[in-house]
């Protein structure tokens, strides 16, 4: 635990099963133990890496939480385990992931844990809704917002808003 609350910005995803039904039960257990900020839309987005596997749905939200970086690991993979992932490999298709995308501004690096995430500048499917609902937020790293990181990217085909049914 930490002293005092940081704000942090997490990335979910799903794949397997009904994606939908796994990322509000995963931002439902999380909202029991950090306190929920903005959520961002739901975007249908392309398998990145191991692209044979079914499209995802993907969200990011922003939250507040007294947990260390290593605490709040600790959470999201207990979820990821409640709702059924089995641990494999990073790239295979699963019911839900919960990346920590930013911890404050602080940069993290044990074997663990990497913040901010590694490889959140590359990927679309993390910019754009984290552009939606953070937009001016500063990499602590390269010091560019999200907006110009998403300006950067040239791919960004493949990442659609959800409309749910």
């Amino acid at each position: 635990m930490t002293s005092e609350q940081v704000t942090v910005y997490l990335g979910l995803g799903s794949n397997v099963g009904n994606r939908q039904s796994s990322l509000d039960k995963a931002i439902d257990l999380l909202s029991q133990r950090v306190r929920l900020g903005k959520v961002s839309s739901i975007y249908d987005t392309e398998p990145v890496g191991n692209t044979d596997q079914p499209r995802f749905l993907n969200l990011v939200c922003r939250v507040t939480t007294r947990l260390a970086p290593e605490e709040l690991l600790t959470l999201a993979k207990g979820i990821e385990s409640k709702l059924g992932r089995a641990r494999g490999t990073s790239d295979s298709p699963r019911p839900i992931d919960i990346d920590i995308l930013f911890y404050g501004d602080r940069i993290v690096e044990t074997e663990e844990l990497v913040i901010p995430h590694p490889r959140l500048i590359h990927r679309a499917f993390v910019l754009v809704p984290l552009a939606e609902i953070a937009p001016d937020l500063v990499h602590p790293e390269n010091g560019k917002t999200v907006k110009e990181l998403l300006k950067d990217i040239t791919e960004t085909q493949g990442v659609f808003k959800w409309e749910t049914s």
